[in-house]
C-alpha cells in the first residue's frame, strides 16, 4: 500500500516538473527563456534597429582575435593563444550587443509616451527603485519618480508649460512626507535645460549623494502611504523591453 502510494507521489511529481519545463518552454516572459534564447532575441530585436550592428558585432570578434594570433606569433604556443582569442572575442562581441542594444532601445522607443520608464529600468536594482507615471494628463503627460543615492527625483515628459505644474504639484506633496530629504524634478526631452533619454540614466546615477541605503529604504517605506491615496493612473504605462538576456550573458549564469 505505502509503496503504491509512494509510486503515485512520484509520478505526480514528475508530471508537474514536466509540465513546469513545458510551460517555460512556451512562455513568452523572457525570464522563464534559457540564456542563448534570450541573447538570440536580444540581437534580433537590436538588428531590427540597427543596421550596423553586424559590422560592429564582427570587428570586436575579428579584432580581438587578430591580436591574440598576432601574440601568438612571439609567445608560443600559439594555438593556446587562438583559444584565448576566440574566447576573449565572444565576449567583446557581447559587450558591443549590450550596449548596442540599450542604444536601439532608447532609439525604439524615444519620443513615446512613458518612455522615461526604459532608462528607469536600466538603473542598478540594489541602489535605485522606481515608479513610472505616479501621475498624468489626458494629453499624456507624466511623471515618474526614482528614489536612490541622490534623493526622490521626479521626472516629467510631455508639454513642458504642463509638465512643470504637475511637478510642481507633486514636489509638494512628497515633501510632506519626505521630512527634511531633498526632493529634485526635471523634465525630459530634448530641449534646452531638458535631459534627453538616452542620458536620463547616467544623469541620475551621477547626482551627488543625499542619501544612505538605510535612508533610502525609509523613504520608500513613507512613499507607500502617499501612493496608496493616488487615483489609478488613465493611461498605460510606458513599454520595458528586457536586457536581461544579454545581461544575464555578460555575467554568466
Amino acid at each position: 500500500m505505502a509503496s503504491e502510494k509512494a509510486k503515485e507521489l512520484a509520478a505526480k511529481q514528475k508530471a508537474e516538473v514536466a509540465a513546469l519545463k513545458l510551460a517555460k518552454k512556451n512562455s513568452n516572459d523572457p525570464k522563464d527563456w534559457p540564456w542563448y534564447k534570450q541573447i538570440w532575441q536580444t540581437y534580433k530585436v537590436t538588428a531590427e534597429n540597427d543596421p550596423q550592428l553586424n559590422l560592429w558585432l564582427l570587428g570586436a570578434f575579428f579584432g580581438v582575435v587578430v591580436v591574440a594570433v598576432v601574440v601568438g606569433i612571439f609567445l608560443q604556443p600559439w594555438w593556446m593563444w587562438l583559444i584565448l582569442g576566440v574566447t576573449g572575442g565572444l565576449t567583446a562581441a557581447l559587450w558591443v550587443m549590450l550596449d548596442r542594444a540599450k542604444k536601439a532601445t532608447f532609439v525604439r522607443y524615444a519620443g513615446q509616451p512613458g518612455s522615461a520608464e526604459v532608462a528607469l529600468s536600466m538603473l542598478d536594482k540594489k541602489k535605485w527603485f522606481y515608479t513610472p507615471v505616479i501621475t498624468a494628463t489626458r494629453q499624456l503627460d507624466v511623471v515618474h519618480r526614482a528614489v536612490g543615492p541622490g534623493g526622490i527625483i521626479l521626472i516629467g515628459e510631455g508639454a513642458p508649460t504642463r509638465v512643470r505644474t504637475l511637478l510642481a504639484s507633486e514636489a509638494k506633496k512628497h515633501e510632506q512626507v519626505a521630512y527634511g530629504v531633498a526632493v529634485t524634478s526635471l523634465m525630459m526631452g530634448d530641449g534646452e535645460g531638458q535631459v534627453p533619454l538616452a542620458k536620463l540614466t547616467k544623469h541620475l546615477q551621477k547626482l551627488p549623494k543625499k542619501l544612505e541605503p538605510s535612508q533610502v529604504t525609509d523613504v520608500k517605506a513613507r512613499l507607500r502611504a502617499l501612493d496608496a491615496a493616488r487615483p489609478k493612473v488613465p493611461i498605460p504605462r510606458g513599454p520595458l523591453p528586457s536586457m536581461k538576456g544579454a545581461n544575464r550573458a555578460m555575467r554568466g549564469r
